[in-house]
């Protein structure tokens, strides 16, 4: 395995959340997993940390975001939690950016798994009965757009319909009891690097933006605030097309807090 891509799955990918039932994995066993050795593994997590601090404390030298940032409602002794897919599990995500843009007290836990469906989402409500989160943020949908046996001359299936998208997305927000909660719409995709990427040809599957408009549309129709990213993601992706590369989770950080501050 090459260190690239060894970066790029410790970034995306966090075994401990999906083997919860092993319960608390320490690093030794983690780092295993990913073919490193301990101290690697732990460098790697310190770096992927650093760059989002150093992100947000770029972004806080700006004095007009810096006082939109302290006018976020997210207050001392206040739970957020998130759930999401790989654009926020990511450890170079708008929600790890937010974690330095708030002051010390507030608690962000991130639930989100790379690869989540909503329908997969649904199983986490236990969690956050456990949890008794203060705020929600979630980000989802883009999984469930995924198209399945895309080809020349197929379109594909949707790996969850439309409809059950916002059947799920109305359930998590209804079941899970909690007051305050925001929306993030997936971000687009370059949809010429997803139909070049090799990985994607090979098996398959693809994005549009047409079927995250879809999830977008739906979520905006929502009472509760929602963040629109797609506008602020334009152009600013990895090789894939779909993951954002670091300015594209800071593009939708400052989204984030532009919406909700104002």
């Amino acid at each position: 395995m090459t260190e690239d891509l060894t970066e790029k799955l410790v970034r995306f990918q966090q075994p401990e959340k999906i083997l919860r039932y092993l319960g608390e994995l320490p690093d030794t066993r983690l780092a295993d997993l990913f073919g490193l050795d301990p101290e690697a593994y732990r460098k790697l997590l310190r770096d992927f940390d650093e760059r989002t601090r150093d992100t947000a404390a770029e972004l806080l030298k700006d004095p007009g975001f810096a006082e939109r940032a302290d006018r976020l409602p997210f207050r001392p002794g206040q739970r957020i939690v998130a759930l999401g897919e790989s654009s926020t599990a990511d450890r170079l995500s708008w929600f790890a950016i937010l974690r330095h843009l708030l002051p010390d007290g507030v608690e962000l836990v991130n639930l989100a798994v790379s690869g989540s469906t909503t329908t997969q989402a649904l199983a986490q409500l236990p969690q956050l009965a456990f949890l008794r989160p203060d705020w929600i943020l979630c980000m989802l949908g883009a999984n469930d757009a995924q198209r399945l046996g895309r080809g020349e001359q197929a379109a594909g299936t949707r790996l969850v319909s439309a409809a059950e998208t916002e059947r799920n997305l109305l359930a998590l927000r209804e079941l899970a009891g909690v007051p305050r909660w925001i929306w993030l719409t997936p971000n687009s995709v370059d949809e010429a690097r997803v139909e070049a990427y090799p990985h994607f040809r090979r098996a398959g599957i693809g994005w549009t933006n047409e079927d995250l408009d879809h999830v977008a549309d739906f979520l905006l129709t929502r009472p509760e605030p929602t963040v629109d990213t797609r506008r602020a993601t334009a152009g600013l992706h990895l090789d894939d097309g779909v993951h954002l590369t670091l300015e594209g989770q800071r593009a939708v950080a400052v989204a984030l807090v532009e919406a909700i501050a104002s």
